[in-house]
């Protein structure tokens, strides 16, 4: 089991989503636990205050440095065992692998930022990671945190209904995904090829891992620089591609 932490001043923004389908099933199964810790409850004035304006003037608020540092430490302890991670724009970009490495730790905690940001002495002295899902800003770090739970938690075992499908994901083999299809075989005119209609489970799986090949070069060539491919892989891509007059960077040929 894995437990995650967050830490945020709107712990009810997220409540509803880590209550829903796969996430709540794997809270209610014991594969994860999730605890939301709200930062005004480790303020000390009447107003709950956790934001203040920057020291050399300029736009906007940035969180105080107190509440979150006193939940961490209350909520973690002085040891603070695990990734502390700080949710934020100006972090490196949130991949499969990282999802992956974290899915084996027993724990992991997640600092949700807000307004202009945080104390730049939270990101110094407490967090030990700082990780963005984009090269986009958003209103603060809650999207992002429940973003970092599915992707983990979906990795875990017994989680997904098909015991292989985190395997199958675009991105877990360095390549997108492929196509797929489901009933009716045909609708308005567009058919199920018919490979996958045919009940052989080898052309089936070469097929797929054609498609895998050719929609990477397609859509995200970048990535086939990356991936673990084998020698067949690079001359049935080099074939698909040369039959369909592209090159490998999905450009005519």
């Amino acid at each position: 089991m894995i437990r995650f932490d967050i830490f945020t001043i709107l712990p009810e923004m997220m409540e509803s989503y880590l209550a829903a389908s796969m996430v709540g099933r794997a809270r209610l199964a014991g594969h994860v636990r999730i605890d939301l810790h709200n930062l005004r409850d480790y303020t000390h004035d009447r107003h709950r205050t956790t934001d203040d304006t920057p020291y050399g003037g300029g736009g906007g608020m940035v969180m105080k440095p107190e509440p979150i540092f006193e939940a961490v430490e209350a909520v973690l302890g002085e040891d603070r065992q695990g990734p502390i991670v700080l949710l934020s724009p100006q972090g490196r970009v949130l991949t499969q692998a990282q999802a992956k490495e974290w899915s084996l730790r027993p724990r992991v905690a997640l600092i949700c930022g807000r307004y202009e940001g945080v104390d730049e002495r939270v990101r110094d002295h407490l967090a030990t990671d700082e990780v963005s899902i984009g090269d986009y800003v958003l209103t603060g770090g809650e999207l992002p945190a429940l973003v970092v739970i599915d992707s983990v938690i979906r990795l875990l075992p017994g989680v997904l209904g098909d015991a292989d499908g985190a395997e199958d994901d675009s991105h877990a083999s360095g390549l997108l995904e492929y196509p797929h299809y489901t009933r009716p075989p045909e609708y308005r005119g567009w058919s199920v090829p018919d490979v996958l209609l045919s009940g052989d489970h080898a052309r089936i799986a070469a097929w797929r891992r054609d498609q895998s090949l050719l929609r990477t070069s397609r859509r995200r060539p970048d990535l086939l620089s990356k991936a673990d491919l084998t020698p067949q892989d690079r001359h049935r891509l080099d074939q698909i591609l040369r039959d369909s007059g592209e090159s490998s960077d999905g450009r005519p040929a």
